[in-house]
């Protein structure tokens, strides 16, 4: 008797462009595209700006998985992308979700990234990547959130894979990167006091804008005794804003980053897809 054929697994596969434009003193659609399981839905903002709703219709990623995203902001437009929900990490029985995202901000113009959290669950295994290019007088904002695990619900990440990478530039010049992993035994990782001390909730905030030096009181101010801070740097005359955010769960995490990110928005709340 034949063996019976060995099938792959089917993977969700996705990819996502968006370019905007100025017209009549807002921002206007010049490009849109999307494939597989990558949705964008552009809500009405009733102002100049623009916001797209990016959705995973698959549901959630797991090994194999592949999403990518791009974006496009014309000159003196302005751009909030965000998450129709939190993405969900699911148990990879064999591979590595991968989700990649690249912006292009051009001049005079202002992009606000601001995913919802994604949650990794037990065994997961992602690598994520975010890539911008920034012009002169141009204003971003990026926010990224992840929870290990749902708390209330009694999960926890144990083990698994985590890999974030981050490549910011203006005007041409590398301004921030950073490279995360966390591998392994993530539980035994986490408590360590030098990673998270045993939280389970995180968040890392970019900023970089014309009034980057200004801020930075007011945002240690909004992060108060909380485990957290916010630091300045100047990167070859370029301004740029950090702030690092850990949380015993995502509701505490949102209580901190929901003013700063407010505050950063010239007190324009998150997106409405936040609260739902």
């Amino acid at each position: 008797m034949a063996e019976a054929a060995v099938v792959a697994p089917q993977r969700a596969w996705g990819k996502g462009r968006l370019v905007a434009k100025p017209f009549a003193g807002r921002t206007r659609l010049a490009e849109f595209y999307q494939e597989g399981c990558a949705k964008i839905r552009l809500p009405d903002t009733f102002d100049a700006t623009m916001e797209a709703v990016l959705i995973n219709s698959s549901g959630g990623l797991t090994g194999g998985d592949h999403m990518e995203w791009s974006f496009s902001a014309g000159e003196g437009t302005h751009l909030t992308l965000t998450t129709q929900a939190c993405e969900k990490i699911y148990k990879a029985s064999a591979g590595t979700a991968a989700v990649a995202a690249q912006i292009s901000v051009a001049a005079g113009a202002t992009v606000h990234w601001l995913p919802q959290e994604t949650i990794l669950f037990d065994r997961a295994s992602l690598s994520r990547r975010l890539d911008v290019d920034i012009a002169e007088g141009a204003e971003f904002l990026a926010v990224e959130a992840v929870l290990l695990g749902r708390k209330a619900m009694g999960e926890a990440m144990r083990e698994g894979l985590f890999q974030d990478c981050w490549r910011i530039r203006k005007n041409g010049a590398l301004l921030h990167a950073e490279n995360l992993r966390l591998s392994g035994d993530i539980a035994e990782l986490t408590h360590e006091t030098a990673v998270l001390g045993g939280q389970v909730a995180f968040a890392t905030l970019f900023y970089t804008g014309a009034d980057c030096e200004q801020q930075v009181d007011k945002l240690r101010g909004l992060i108060g005794g909380t485990d957290g801070g916010a630091s300045y740097h100047q990167v070859a005359g370029e301004d740029k804003l950090i702030a690092r955010l850990v949380a015993p769960d995502g509701f505490a995490l949102r209580k901190i980053l929901i003013p700063i990110i407010s505050h950063l928005r010239k007190g324009a709340s998150v997106p409405k897809v936040w609260n739902l």
